[in-house]
C-alpha cells in the first residue's frame, strides 16, 4: 500500500537513526517500527490488571505505632531527621 504520512521533525530524526543503525531503507524501517509498536499496543491491552493483596504483619511489641516520628525515632535512632 502507498500512502502519504507527514512526520513530526523528532520523529524523523529517530526515524533516520534507526534506519542508520540497522542499515536498512525507509520502508523495511517504518514498517518494522510500525509493526512493533501495534504489536507491543496489542501485548499492553491483553495483560492482566496488577492487584496488591494487603495481608496482616503484625506489631512488634515495645514500638508506639500511635507517632510515626516515635516510632521512626525507635527504629532508626535520632538520625532519620
Amino acid at each position: 500500500m502507498r500512502t502519504t504520512i507527514t512526520l513530526d521533525d523528532d520523529v524523523a530524526e529517530k526515524l533516520h537513526m534507526e534506519m542508520r543503525r540497522r542499515r536498512a531503507t525507509f520502508k523495511e524501517t517504518i514498517n518494522d517500527v510500525l509493526r512493533r509498536g501495534l504489536l507491543a499496543r496489542r501485548e499492553l491491552t491483553a495483560a492482566k490488571p496488577f492487584k496488591v493483596r494487603a495481608r496482616r504483619l503484625g506489631n512488634k511489641p515495645g514500638l508506639n505505632y500511635d507517632s510515626v516520628s516515635e516510632l521512626l525515632e525507635q527504629l532508626e535512632g535520632v538520625s532519620h531527621q
